[in-house]
């Protein structure tokens, strides 16, 4: 569910209101990556406290006044902040004893499985949801499958 100033979780509550909305930008552009709301919400909410923190007032102030809380399209299916990610492949890899879904620039996985086929259907969701491509891997690193949403 993505979340606005007027709809956000209970532990931002207590963040100032710039903090609060680059928090629920992090959150929701987190969320749209694939990641769970329950890793997201405490992972934005520290990355916009230090943002906040090492930010002169000239970009709190900018992004208070232009800085744009993330909503969804009227799709549903993207947000309209971070459009760079939203082209970003979506790639199933081997990954230690099992399969890994991660976008084409991301450092880390978002999503870990023991078997290739949850790893598939997770990673065509998100990139359904994104409207790119998704990729396939063998075990080996070669691409076994290409396909385009």
């Amino acid at each position: 569910m993505p979340w606005t100033l007027n709809n956000y979780p209970s532990s931002m509550k207590n963040l100032n209101h710039v903090t609060k909305k680059k928090a629920i930008d992090i959150a929701n552009s987190m969320i749209d990556e694939g990641y769970e709301e329950g890793q997201a919400i405490p992972i934005a909410m520290e990355q916009a406290k230090e943002w906040r923190q090492n930010a002169d007032e000239d970009e709190v102030d900018s992004y208070e006044k232009n800085g744009k809380t993330i909503e969804r399209s009227e799709e549903g299916k993207k947000y309209e902040s971070n459009p760079e990610r939203l082209e970003e492949a979506e790639h199933v890899i081997a990954h230690n004893d099992g399969w890994a879904v991660k976008s084409s620039n991301a450092q880390r996985a978002s999503d870990v499985f023991d078997n290739k086929n949850d790893a598939v259907e997770r990673a065509r969701e998100i990139a359904n949801n994104k409207g790119t491509s998704l990729k396939i891997y063998k075990q080996d690193g070669s691409i076994q499958e290409n396909h385009s949403y």
